[in-house]
């Protein structure tokens, strides 16, 4: 079987393309095995070949979480899909035994693991993965925005619509516009009614926002995002802040949000460590929200968003898998509008 891998932690360099590796065995219950025709990468993957704090990998590691392809093969048991199914592939897997998989929570399982990160992933020829993780689209369906959907569009969906609850007429910020929650964050925001600023240091990155729907775009490099904001909304602030980016923005972030608005993070890409005065916290009355990934009644409402054609991600450019390291370099560039896409198969 063919892969992209890892077998230790530290740079691009690290990367592997292998054609050596054997396929994954199919448990006797609850199983589908995969073959893939594309994947996406999220930043997750750079986190990995760079090493995050309690995750290790072993030689010949696999990759990746989002990915679509064709069922190849299932378990006896398993019913909601068959061979020939065309899926999409949720990264995120549940125990469904412990207390918040009972109550339908199921990124708050206590034993929450994701392809590629905790488990082999989605950079290979085939992946087996619980048919929980799985659901059918048509055959219709680009490949590479199939790939590139579930795993930004889940987070954005939780962050925006379940924790923020944002609503029609809501003033939502989104930070870094371009990446793939954001891009999400924008399409899910604008559906609900809201009016939405974003944020980026590159003007053709405004320039697409803006026609994707985008009503005010910022230059976070040309001043503090917060102050901009109050002097154009009259000292109010917006409802809703998207911050995905940690210690660089979470001032501004702040700065700001609006008396009795919401703050909905779900990374830390420029740091985990924050600072924030405790008194604006209660006296402002924010809600500060953390998201991670979503649950099943979630995947189902934006998979069926998907194939109606009302949530389709951008796609920036697709490598083969053989070209993995090249994709792996626009990412972290920051150059990219939209996902990162590695072809894998035909089908």
């Amino acid at each position: 079987m063919r892969a992209l891998t890892i077998d230790a932690h530290g740079g691009l360099d690290q990367l592997r393309f292998r054609d050596d590796l054997s396929t994954p065995a199919l448990p006797a219950a609850g199983g589908v095995r995969v073959r893939l025709r594309a994947a996406a990468l999220n930043h997750l993957d750079l986190w990995v070949v760079r090493g995050i704090p309690g995750v290790e990998v072993r030689p010949g590691w696999i990759l990746g979480g989002d990915g679509t392809g064709i069922v190849a093969e299932v378990s006896p048991d398993v019913t909601a899909v068959a061979p020939g199914d065309r899926v999409v592939i949720n990264p995120g897997l549940s125990c469904r035994q412990c207390e918040f998989c009972r109550a339908g929570e199921h990124s708050l399982c206590v034993r929450y693991r994701l392809l590629g990160e905790h488990l082999p992933g989605t950079f290979a020829d085939e992946v087996v993965v619980p048919a929980s993780n799985v659901r059918r689209i048509p055959n219709g369906v680009d490949d590479a925005a199939a790939a590139a959907f579930t795993l930004a569009t889940l987070t954005a969906w939780r962050m925006c619509v379940t924790r923020a609850q944002v609503r029609e007429g809501d003033e939502v910020l989104i930070w870094g516009i371009g990446g793939g929650v954001a891009l999400a964050a924008l399409q899910i925001c604008k559906a609900r009614g809201a009016r939405v600023w974003v944020t980026s240091s590159s003007a053709e990155k405004l320039d697409r926002a803006r026609a994707l729907g985008a009503d005010e775009c910022l230059d976070h490099s040309a001043g503090d995002i917060g102050k901009t904001i109050r002097e154009r909304t009259g000292k109010r602030g917006v409802d809703v802040v998207v911050d995905s980016v940690g210690e660089r923005t979470w001032a501004q972030s702040l700065g700001a949000l609006a008396r009795g608005g919401r703050l909905v993070t779900c990374g830390g890409t420029s740091g985990p460590a924050l600072a924030m005065d405790v008194r604006k916290l209660f006296w402002n009355q924010w809600s500060i929200l953390g998201s991670t990934m979503g649950n099943d009644a979630e995947l189902d409402a934006i998979v069926a968003a998907f194939v109606a054609g009302q949530l389709v991600p951008p796609v920036d450019g697709v490598w083969d898998l053989a070209d993995g390291r090249a994709a792996f370099e626009r990412l972290a560039s920051g150059r990219q509008f939209g996902k990162v896409v590695l072809r894998i198969g035909d089908g």
